[in-house]
């Protein structure tokens, strides 16, 4: 009787580095973390979306496997797959950044910003529009005049490409004021934010829920209030169209 001859099968090799391909593909996800992180803090639309093209381009173009690739948005087949379609903003995003609005108002106010009615500049709590008062308001007085509303309707136009909170800030010289209607220089500069509300919102349609009014009186001083210049540059209504950071100082209504 035959004897029947086993042959034990030789072990194949085993692959000790196979973990190296994980270790990869997690360094790969920690990098495009921190880059997502990044272009987070980016006010600057245009740099965000560079950086995301390089990204993809990146993916694209990298060994990466095709699990971490579909992950951070890349294609795993170059020839099959197609480009996604883009998001639809949503109601509520922004049609104007911030930077893009200051230069928007720059250009068509530029006339008036010559005159000296108006001046446009950026700041951490947002994109200020002052205006000087005695070119909107008579002296003492809280009724907007009629020959700045061309003025007010090229602002406008800007305002309302935007969803952004507007704060209305009224600001006075330190003279002081006591008449009929006025008592003080605070009672002034609330009335004439209110004013300006109103203004805003019925002649050319800026929601309510978007504005706060807000009256400094001379607290709020730009210019030195012992010179008449300066003293000019105090009597003015800001229009402050407010960032993320301005926003965090106004309340946030309860919802319905």
């Amino acid at each position: 009787m035959g004897q029947m001859m086993h042959r034990r099968k030789k072990k194949g090799h085993s692959n000790h580095e196979r973990w190296l391909v994980s270790y990869a593909d997690l360094v790969t996800l920690l990098f495009a973390f921190f880059v997502v992180l990044f272009a987070s803090t980016q006010s600057d639309k245009s740099r965000v979306k560079q950086i995301s093209q390089a990204v993809s381009e990146a993916l694209q173009d990298s060994s990466i496997s095709p699990s971490v690739s579909a992950m951070l948005g890349g294609r795993a087949d170059k020839k099959e797959s197609s480009p996604l379609p883009e998001k639809p903003a949503e109601p509520n995003s922004l049609q104007m950044d911030l930077p893009d609005a200051i230069r928007t108002l720059q250009t068509t106010l530029a006339p008036e910003m010559k005159q000296g009615q108006v001046s446009v500049h950026l700041e951490r709590r947002g994109a200020v529009i002052s205006l000087n008062s005695q070119s909107v308001f008579p002296s003492g007085g809280d009724t907007v005049s009629e020959a700045v509303y061309p003025l007010l309707a090229k602002v406008s136009k800007t305002l309302n490409q935007m969803p952004n909170p507007i704060r209305l800030e009224g600001n006075t010289d330190s003279l002081p004021i006591n008449n009929e209607r006025f008592h003080d220089n605070w009672a002034l500069s609330a009335a004439r934010s209110i004013a300006m509300l109103r203004i805003l919102n019925e002649r050319y349609g800026i929601s309510r829920e978007r504005m706060a009014v807000v009256g400094y009186a001379d607290t709020n001083a730009q210019g030195d209030n012992s010179t008449e210049e300066g003293r000019k540059l105090n009597r003015r209504v800001d229009l402050v169209i407010l960032s993320d950071y301005g926003k965090t100082s106004e309340p946030h209504p309860a919802s319905k």
